[in-house]
């Protein structure tokens, strides 16, 4: 329907075209400001386009500009109509749907991918967890935008790299190890019985704890990261292990969430490079040497302070390290695009790295970006990992999954949804992701467990209810049904074309929020169709209509109703479930 909206929009231009052009009037800028919206009842038509913008110009009243342009266009005979200074439009349904329809079957799986990002290469990094504690709640709303973001602009066409730099060294490593010497020596997760990161993470927690009572504790982890650095063969096999542990953890958890990787970086690997570069921008005059020593960048032109990128005894910083990682992922892998799924916090940081970059004389730094997202929290407040307040994220999933069987004893669905257990996880793993992901990636949010999980309003258990209503709808229409002719001209209500409006709308959405790197936006969608679907199902009996094409016909749209949410579903990460 977007492409009958398209050549409607492109014929009204055309004629204020022709009538500047017979006036004598300039009409370069008649395209943007030419908008269309809809009617306010749906009896006035389905497109709406204001003229008060080209009164001035063409020296006419918008009322009179309306009537003109209906004329021009085949009047009330072509579906045209004036209110006032709007031109409405009314569209052949019939012949809308079918062709929506059409495309829907003819898509099967792609239904609202696009290529208009074809030939792309983009590079999307998320969730570098940290190898002295487990995956939490912050990690969770970073891992499931990462997911989701390359996700959809793979659907859009882009070829797409996900990568993940794994924080697995400095002196935060150096805690959790110093702690494992002096409180644990000798245990292992298996013999303590607990998850092997999250083992790891105990480990840092009893340190911080025991840094407050010990003043040594900080320089002997100090000392600990320099025996590190020099190689030092105990300090590096321990090393090993306890790094071992964190990330054979980590990883379950991103099985459990449905997250991956293309390439998985490590700092221990990378926290060298860029040294090189920065003594080479030193060389061209790009940084500049400090009277203390330090090599620097001046980033008076953007506004900020200098920021030392060598410190005066030759070491790195975390940025010299991040400027190499880039420079070595753009030959490994020329990129077009290199999106970095980072917290707001560091904004400051990529604003450095972005035109460190660009000083260097790389072009692609132009096309660097950073998905910048808010802190999540729970209702009790700010989580803290040196107090071990964090909310563990296989906890977290733990819990939901514990409601959501309790939900489904309590309604004795135990035997209609299968494996009960199995369900009630796939239900918290779309309570999770359908909640970080419907708010806008900037802005702090509240995870509230219990409202998530509600199988009623804007959540994600509540569109997997939908889905499995419709696929239960689908699969148990009668074989009259299913052989009866589909007629698009039967699905004359309004309710019905509002429907196919959604539907034919989405992949212009999953556009949008490739572009915006906003998956808010699908979910936005997502569940207005639900919701419409829903008003819908409880109004009209689709399978069970009198006349069998009406009912083919109702159970096509329901069809275009489970592809596109199923669609949906694949690229905000959100499981698939047939029966709730």
């Amino acid at each position: 329907m977007k492409d009958i909206q398209n050549l409607w929009t492109s014929r009204v231009l055309s004629e204020l075209e022709n009538m500047a052009e017979s006036a004598g009037v300039e009409s370069d800028g008649f395209s943007s400001r030419l908008s269309v919206g809809k009617p306010p009842k749906s009896d006035m038509g389905d497109l709406s386009y204001p003229l008060f913008p080209f009164a001035k110009d063409l020296k006419k009243a918008a009322p009179a500009l309306a009537v003109e342009i209906a004329g021009r266009l085949g009047g009330e005979e072509a579906g045209i109509s004036v209110a006032g200074p709007y031109l409405n439009i009314r569209i052949d349904r019939a012949s809308a749907i079918f062709n929506l329809l059409e495309i829907i079957e003819a898509s099967g799986d792609d239904w609202g991918s696009g290529d208009n990002l074809a030939g792309r290469k983009v590079m999307v990094e998320f969730s570098s967890p940290n190898t002295n504690k487990p995956l939490h709640l912050g990690h969770l709303r970073n891992d499931i935008l990462g997911e989701s973001c390359a996700r959809i602009i793979a659907a859009r066409g882009a070829e797409v790299q996900k990568v993940n730099l794994v924080n697995d060294r400095g002196v935060h490593i150096c805690k959790s190890m110093l702690a494992y010497r002096k409180f644990g020596e000798g245990q292992t997760p298996e013999t303590m019985g607990v998850k092997s990161d999250r083992f790891v993470g105990d480990l840092y927690v009893r340190f911080c704890q025991w840094a407050r009572e010990e003043k040594d504790a900080e320089d002997e982890a100090q000392m600990m990261l320099q025996a590190w650095e020099s190689g030092d063969k105990k300090i590096r096999d321990l090393w090993k292990t306890m790094n071992g542990w964190a990330l054979s953890g980590i990883e379950s958890t991103y099985k459990r969430t449905g997250v991956s990787f293309d390439r998985i970086y490590r700092e221990s690997e990378t926290y060298l490079l860029g040294k090189e570069q920065v003594l080479k921008g030193l060389e061209s005059g790009v940084f500049y040497k400090d009277d203390d020593g330090s090599i620097r960048l001046d980033m008076d032109e953007i506004g900020l302070d200098t920021k030392v990128l060598l410190r005066s005894d030759g070491t790195s910083v975390y940025i010299t390290q991040d400027l190499g990682t880039a420079i070595s992922r753009h030959d490994e892998w020329p990129f077009d695009q290199l999106i970095y799924v980072v917290g707001s916090e560091q904004e400051y940081h990529f604003r450095v790295l972005f035109y460190a970059l660009k000083k260097l004389g790389f072009p692609w730094a132009e096309r660097l970006r950073h998905l910048s997202y808010g802190m999540v929290n729970l209702p009790e407040g700010k989580m803290k990992s040196r107090e071990g307040t964090v909310v563990d994220a296989d906890d977290l999933i733990d819990k939901l999954s514990d409601l959501a069987l309790a939900e489904i004893q309590a309604k004795g669905r135990e035997d209609d949804v299968g494996d009960a257990s199995f369900t009630a996880e796939k239900i918290a793993i779309a309570a999770l992701h359908y909640f970080l992901l419907q708010v806008s990636p900037t802005k702090d949010m509240i995870f509230n467990p219990e409202e998530s999980l509600s199988f009623t309003g804007n959540t994600g258990p509540y569109l997997q209810y939908m889905v499995a209503r419709v696929t239960s709808l689908i699969a148990k229409a009668s074989e009259s049904v299913r052989d009866a002719d589909v007629k698009p001209e039967l699905l004359n209500r309004d309710d019905e074309w509002e429907l196919s409006r959604r539907i034919a709308e989405y992949p212009e959405l999953v556009s949008r929020a490739a572009d915006k790197l906003d998956p808010s936006i699908l979910t936005v969608g997502l569940y207005e169709i639900a919701r419409d679907f829903s008003r819908y199902y409880h109004e009209v009996p689709i399978a069970r209509a009198d006349d069998a094409s009406l009912a083919a016909s109702r159970m096509a749209l329901a069809r275009a109703v489970l592809a596109t949410l199923k669609s949906g579903f694949k690229l905000l990460n959100i499981p698939y479930i047939e029966a709730m």
